[in-house]
């Protein structure tokens, strides 16, 4: 009695109690991983359950509990047979597409509903079901010629529909490939045979214009050079005969300057002489 009544040993009761309540509540704290989505569910406010990505929450006992929806992609092999086009021509579209859990609102309320419990197994198996639907619905919906030829249209519309289905159970469309369609008529070689026989032509074309248009180039070409030198040639016949022209004149200008001079030469001789003359016979003159 002196124990149970000593106040250290009451005190001491009272830490321990209070720590294993503070643990408890702490324990109930459950934190979200990024690959994860966390659902609280029970009493929630009103939801049926409460979705958090990121972050963490508050599982209070008794009247909540929680689970994870794991965010891992999911990648799930549909290679549709016999599928009929818009022209009444059963195809074969092999595809692989990729697919996760939503993290948008409206969608992980959708997962928590609808797959909260499920493997990666039985997901694959719930949405097989609606991809072969969806795929059957868009090639219904599009030629061969646009399945084989506008792929990106072909992805873009089995993007578009199986997001909307997949959406409605949580999911979302990551990824889709689709790899060699196949029809059984032969229709789709039959339609690559005429593309490749179409190619084939034009590029035989474009060799004939290329090689055309090189013939007449070099033509061109041919035609230039050979009256570049022609005008080469006339160039320097020109030079010539106007040098030679020069060198004539330079020659013609040079006799007629030595037989201006020479005539010069020979006045001024006779004008001498006939001065030397006359001197003489006046000096003659005057000596007799």
């Amino acid at each position: 009695m002196e124990i149970v009544s000593n106040p250290l040993f009451l005190i001491g009761i009272g830490v321990v109690v209070l720590f294993i309540i503070i643990s408890a509540l702490i324990s109930r704290y459950k934190r979200c991983p990024s690959d994860k989505i966390l659902v609280v569910y029970g009493r929630t406010g009103g939801q049926s359950a409460k979705c958090i990505h990121g972050g963490g929450a508050f599982i209070w006992p008794v009247i909540q509990d929680y689970a994870y929806l794991d965010l891992k992609p999911i990648s799930i092999e549909a290679n549709l047979t016999n599928a009929l086009s818009r022209q009444n021509i059963r195809v074969d579209v092999p595809c692989r597409f990729t697919i996760a859990i939503s993290t948008e609102q409206e969608s992980m309320g959708n997962a928590a509903e609808r797959l909260l419990g499920l493997h990666h197994e039985q997901i694959q198996e719930l949405s097989k079901d609606i991809l072969f639907g969806q795929l059957r619905l868009v090639i219904a919906t599009m030629t061969i010629e646009e399945i084989n030829s506008d792929r990106d249209k072909f992805l873009d519309n089995i993007s578009k529909n199986v997001d909307t289905e997949l959406k409605k159970i949580g999911l979302k469309l990551i990824n889709v490939n689709v790899t060699d369609i196949r029809d059984e008529s032969g229709y789709i070689e039959a339609l690559g045979k005429e593309a490749a026989s179409k190619a084939i032509n034009e590029a035989k074309i474009s060799v004939a214009e290329q090689d055309k248009i090189g013939e007449t180039g070099k033509a061109v070409a041919d035609r230039e050079r050979e009256t570049q030198i022609a005008e080469t040639h006339r160039d320097r016949d020109v030079k010539i005969a106007n040098t030679h022209k020069d060198r004539e004149i330079s020659i013609a200008i040079a006799a007629k300057d030595e037989a201006i001079g020479r005539a010069d030469a020979e006045r001024d001789t006779r004008i001498k002489t006939s001065e030397a003359n006359a001197i003489a016979v006046k000096v003659k003159t005057q000596q007799n």
